[in-house]
């Protein structure tokens, strides 16, 4: 399915923080491709928040940095200013996502077709006005525990996050797995945790670990589902 391969692997990484450019280097480092979710109107590093652990203050990337850093992976959709989607008036969510997906497509200069959930939080009245706003799929924050291609792209639950007690253990059975039907691994999550919780290490031995495989595609989330 994917170049002649029926295994790949994905990330998906939210809200376009600063620790995004060293997650984006050591994919780079490892041939390992992720989509990045970003808020639009947040992006800039004078604008962040402050994390009750460690004390840290996170900040976002400037939206001029966006089409030189995620070079190479893709851009989607995580809404103008990172709203409960379902505690939103009709209008104000179609701008919330419209608004996002045009102002990412021109920074980036081509088309933006996914997203991820704000908090995972959706219904079906968020889910339609996604599908209205032109986006293909849309990421939630359920850990399926499994490798299957998303029955409902706009409620997609990725593999695991990476903090999950059952990475190492998902990664293993993975590389073992022997198939003639595509499956992919998703993680997900957010670059400053690995910084808030001090364990870049986790993420760096999951990427040299899984990195090389001859029967292993590395894609995007867009990728992964052949859009």
């Amino acid at each position: 399915m994917w170049n002649g391969k029926n295994k790949a692997l994905t990330f998906s990484y939210d809200d376009g923080v600063q620790e995004d450019k060293r997650l984006v280097e050591l994919f780079n480092r490892y041939g390992l491709k992720g989509t990045f979710n970003l808020n639009s109107a947040l992006l800039s590093e004078e604008l962040g928040w402050n994390e009750w652990k460690r004390g840290l203050r996170v900040t976002h990337v400037n939206a001029a940095e966006v089409p030189t850093l995620y070079r190479g992976h893709e851009v989607a959709v995580h809404t103008a200013h990172h709203e409960d989607l379902t505690a939103l008036p009709p209008d104000t969510l179609r701008k919330e996502l419209q608004e996002d997906k045009a102002a990412l497509e021109a920074l980036i200069g081509g088309d933006v077709v996914g997203m991820a959930y704000p908090y995972g939080t959706h219904n079906e009245g968020v889910v339609a006005a996604v599908a209205a706003a032109g986006l293909c799929y849309a990421r939630t924050v359920a850990d399926t525990h499994r490798f299957d291609l998303p029955l409902t792209p706009l409620t997609w639950g990725h593999t695991c996050h990476h903090n999950d007690d059952r990475l190492s253990e998902l990664a293993e059975a993975f590389l073992a797995l022997e198939t003639d039907t595509p499956q992919l691994f998703t993680v997900w999550g957010h670059s400053y945790e690995f910084s808030v919780d001090e364990n870049w290490e986790r993420i760096e031995r999951f990427c040299e670990r899984m990195a090389g495989r001859d029967d292993i595609a590395y894609v995007t989330n867009r990728e992964a589902l052949g859009l």
